[in-house]
């Protein structure tokens, strides 16, 4: 059997910047690769396991046997384990068998920078290479301008596993029939971007996808890493953005993982209370280790160099940034200056959005942090973490707190709707409504909705006119775009045949609708993040609970109004005050017949009168319609 030779892709300043924690493409050096050497094909391995006293590669070309393929260890003290393999080739079957200093424990591990893996329960990673071709040229060249922070941003979130599942074969689509089903649905509702929850390989379904083992490798469930090139080139083609789901907060403890690597914490910090995540029951990165550091920062920016992603949405930020996240006292210890924030955390994250930005200007990151720390998404030079976007979880848990109540109260909750203004600017904000909303018993978005039918969909349609007119981006997760009333199930499909039904029929053509109103309407997206593109009309009048206020864009000639009434109580001649005199046009009416409503809509050019009013020099007489978010335009 061919032996092991002496190889490696690593220059010395390579080894110098990976042990500063600089090195920000090691999916170039590590794990395995395809070369010829001395005319000779085979792949060539590396792995980092500074703890072990000996690595061998075992594998389908060597049944499995350890001692047949012994890797060395490079003399710099990296802890790099390196060789290259005659003969081993593309589909080849391995892991690592590690033999540790600590105790001689033995762990087998999967390469942590694979590009594929086998198909979950198996656990063995694959030598895997590609010569994809993309088609995306004209995407890429223009993305910057559909990824801006003025752009509009419309994002739909999906779990591929369950949006829609071929029930009749009982399996998941492929990401070849993918290509064609989801980015044919995407582009016809008119959204903007498409979120995954992630496609990183992961060993157990119920996770969704969070408890990662192959950082480097699309999950192997829908078909190989080429064909999720071709699900991300076709969106792209549609001029449909690709956001990936990542998860740089913790990590599973199965054997074949990157828990106790080498027989030592090395990817985990080693203190408990930094290491181990007691609520999802896994490791916690150690941020704190440059070469940890480097491992996360080169698998962000390989899947936005190598698969086009154009932004990554963090998962679980708060959960990193707070020393104390989820645990009681004497469980967590101070920083040096005596507070609760993870400061290596802190230092990292500034850090991993420096990066990405300068290498990736086009693209955003988009962070999952529900607490107040300040400047998630402000620049680094000023402070800031350095986000992109930043989710706005008080908005949502407000804004699903107001709608479950019953009409008749919610003047008495007035504030619940009206608060998220008070700190709309403070971050560059996208409003969710994400899976996280319709999981464990919370009921689906239409299952909160008090009344009868008619009413749970106005309801649901009102929310989501607010939802596009409040200053933020959007995400919605799959299903509620057309009233989905199960809560979520990863393991089934969306309930399709509720489009069988006109309601739902109805509200999916609603969505599409806001979808293109948003997306050709200024004033709802140029300035969503600043406190110019928003004024307030009235947020006090909870007496007939509603709101009402203009959203501005670049051009004051392109400023609309929003009014939203709250009740199902049809109210006729409601005055509004307005900073100018003209007319008015309805242009946008959740209410009409085509969308399920009762069809009472405001058919004329209103006349606005000289009658000072909500501290406005103008003002003019509107119809409301129950339940509905209507919109007009200054004429």
């Amino acid at each position: 059997m061919a032996q092991v030779k002496a190889h490696s892709l690593f220059t010395e300043f390579d080894i110098n910047l990976f042990k500063a924690g600089k090195h920000f493409r090691l999916f170039e050096k590590f794990g395995s690769h395809i070369i010829t050497l001395n005319g000779i094909d085979g792949t060539y391995f590396a792995v980092w396991a500074p703890s072990a006293k000996e690595v061998s590669v075992i594998g389908d070309f060597n049944y499995w046997t350890a001692g047949e393929h012994q890797l060395n260890v490079r003399w710099d003290s990296s802890g790099i384990w390196e060789g290259f393999i005659p003969y081993v080739g593309k589909g080849s079957l391995y892991k690592y068998k590690i033999v540790s200093h600590h105790n001689n424990v033995i762990t087998e591990k999967a390469d942590p920078y694979a590009r594929r893996c086998e198909h979950p329960p198996s656990t063995a990673s694959i030598v895997w290479e590609d010569n994809y071709s993309w088609k995306d040229t004209y995407w890429m060249k223009k993305r910057k301008k559909h990824n801006a922070l003025n752009a509009p941003y419309s994002v739909y979130e999906v779990h591929l596993g369950s949006w829609k599942k071929k029930v009749e074969e009982n399996r998941f689509m492929s990401y070849f029939e993918l290509a064609d089903e989801l980015v044919d649905y995407v582009k016809d509702m008119n959204f903007t971007h498409v979120e995954l929850m992630p496609i990183m390989e992961y060993p157990f379904d119920p996770s969704w996808g969070y408890q990662i083992t192959g950082y480097f490798a699309p999950t192997s469930r829908y078909g190989y890493p080429e064909e999720f090139k071709y699900l991300v080139d076709k969106l792209h083609q549609n001029d449909i953005g690709i956001i990936l789901d990542w998860v740089p907060s913790h990590f599973p403890e199965d054997a074949h993982g990157l828990g106790f690597f080498d027989g030592s914490h090395l990817y985990e910090h080693p203190d408990k209370r930094k290491g181990y995540h007691q609520d999802w029951k896994s490791l916690i990165f150690n941020y704190e280790r440059n070469e940890v550091r480097s491992f996360l920062i080169s698998n962000a920016i390989f899947w936005l160099d190598q698969y086009h992603a154009d932004g990554l949405r963090v998962d679980a930020v708060a959960s990193m940034l707070f020393l104390d996240y989820s645990r009681e006292d004497g469980e967590w210890e101070p920083n040096i200056y005596g507070g609760r924030e993870n400061l290596a955390v802190v230092s990292f994250l500034k850090e991993l959005n420096t990066e990405i930005y300068a290498s990736f200007p086009d693209v955003q990151t988009i962070a999952e942090e529900s607490t107040a720390f300040p400047m998630v998404s402000k620049p680094v030079d000023i402070g800031g973490l350095g986000f992109g976007m930043k989710w706005m979880m008080g908005w949502m848990h407000d804004t699903l707190e107001y709608f479950k109540k019953d009409p008749v109260y919610r003047k008495f909750h007035h504030n619940e709707i009206t608060f998220s203004l008070a700190y709309a600017f403070t971050e560059n904000f996208m409003l969710p409504l994400s899976h996280d909303e319709v999981v464990y018993g919370k009921n689906s978005i239409l299952g909160r909705m008090p009344g009868d039918e008619w009413q749970r969909f106005a309801n649901l349609r009102l929310l989501y006119g607010y939802m596009f007119t409040h200053p933020g981006t959007k995400l919605l997760f799959m299903g509620g775009e057309f009233g989905q009333y199960n809560e979520w199930d990863f393991q089934g499909s969306l309930d399709w045949n509720l489009l069988e039904f006109i309601p739902h029929q109805n509200l999916k053509k609603y969505y599409k609708a806001l979808n293109t109103f948003y997306k050709n309407t200024p004033a709802l997206y140029q300035k969503p993040f600043d406190g110019e593109g928003f004024e307030w009309i009235s947020y006090d009048d909870h007496e007939n609970s509603v709101i009402s206020y203009i959203r501005k864009g670049d051009n004051p000639k392109e400023n609309i109004i929003v009014v939203c009434n709250l009740t199902p109580s049809l109210r006729e001649n409601y005055c509004i005050g307005l900073p100018i005199n003209g007319k008015i046009n309805e242009i946008f009416n959740s209410d009409l017949y085509a969308f399920g409503g009762s069809g009472v809509s405001n058919t004329k050019p209103i006349k606005i009168d000289n009658k000072p009013w909500n501290g406005k020099s103008f003002s003019a007489k509107v119809t409301l319609p129950p339940l509905a978010t209507i919109i007009f335009e200054f004429n």
